[in-house]
């Protein structure tokens, strides 16, 4: 079913896109226009049910062109990335595989699943390796958030390797194009959670998904939810890994992160914290401790430097 769609298409695509076809640009390419249009709707949403400081607080519109400006760069770099490097990469480690998985209505939940599982540990290194994490800051570093705030991704997620974590699928006998087009959907879903138009849904959707109310926790910098709610589509592996925090009355999210950077220039956002933690790799130190900087959380200092920060 998806393998003999996506060979159809890519058939046409090919004169325009080259050899390899980032499928996952090409659909977030496609779902660009109703992205900006649910925005919209969200703000109109919003502004219907009476427009206090809490919901302009949330459309500030400095942050919502930087939001652009990083989506908008983000798709162009990727899709040079897949070009010249991943597209190949990932074909290469597929000549390996170990099956021939076909994509059709019996399997296509189960690799679904599969990709979310795969998502689920990529997304926690990222907030736990600092140097996935000097990509994926790129997301956090917004105190606010609205639609847009899922557009704010990073030039450098190729260069730090969020392909490789999908690997596993592909050595396993499934398609390159079929998960990385899966990985889309799973991408293309959770623009939808970044808002505060939803409050709560039904109760056992929010134990299953990955909710509105399950996301703003995971942007939370408050202490009881920073490094929690990883889930894109599902938050069942949250609940299973211990990862899974509720988001409470009591407690708003205060969005962003530890070490603030209050910058509207894409530049700024996208290389800030890698240039900071190369800057402490050479520092003046044992070589063992440097590398550490590279793969300890984000937040771990050397025994030789104070605590906080």
């Amino acid at each position: 079913m998806l393998d003999s769609l996506i060979t159809q298409t890519e058939a046409l695509l090919v004169p325009v896109f080259g050899a390899h076809i980032d499928w996952k640009q090409v659909l977030l390419t496609v779902m660009t226009p109703v992205f900006l249009l649910a925005f919209v709707i969200e703000w109109q949403v919003r502004k219907s049910r009476g427009a206090d400081d809490r919901m302009w607080s949330q459309f500030e519109w400095r942050d919502i062109l930087a939001n652009l400006g990083l989506g908008g760069s983000y798709q162009i770099f990727e899709g040079i990335a897949h070009a010249l490097v991943t597209g190949a990469a990932v074909l290469w480690i597929y000549q390996f595989r170990l099956f021939d998985i076909p994509v059709n209505a019996w399997t296509v939940i189960p690799i679904f699943v599969g990709v979310e599982f795969c998502y689920y540990w990529f997304h926690r290194t990222s907030h736990r390796v600092r140097w996935f994490w000097s990509a994926h800051v790129v997301h956090h570093s917004s105190e606010k958030m609205n639609m847009t705030t899922a557009m704010r991704q990073s030039l450098l997620y190729s260069i730090t390797g969020w392909w490789l974590f999908f690997m596993p699928l592909v050595l396993l006998g499934v398609n390159p194009a079929a998960v990385f087009f899966l990985y889309a959907v799973d991408l293309t879903y959770q623009y939808f959670v970044h808002t505060e138009a939803v409050v709560k849904l039904p109760r056992w959707v929010e134990y299953v998904f990955n909710t509105p109310s399950n996301h703003r926790v995971h942007h939370g910098r408050n202490e009881e939810y920073i490094d929690h709610n990883y889930g894109g589509v599902l938050i069942i592996f949250d609940r299973w890994f211990g990862t899974y925090a509720e988001e409470r009355d009591d407690n708003p999210v205060e969005y962003g992160i530890t070490r603030q950077v209050r910058s509207h220039n894409i530049l700024t956002l996208n290389f800030h914290e890698f240039a900071d933690m190369w800057r402490d790799v050479f520092r003046p130190g044992p070589w063992w401790q440097r590398l550490q900087h590279l793969i300890r959380p984000p937040e771990w200092q050397r025994p030789d430097q104070s605590s906080g920060s």
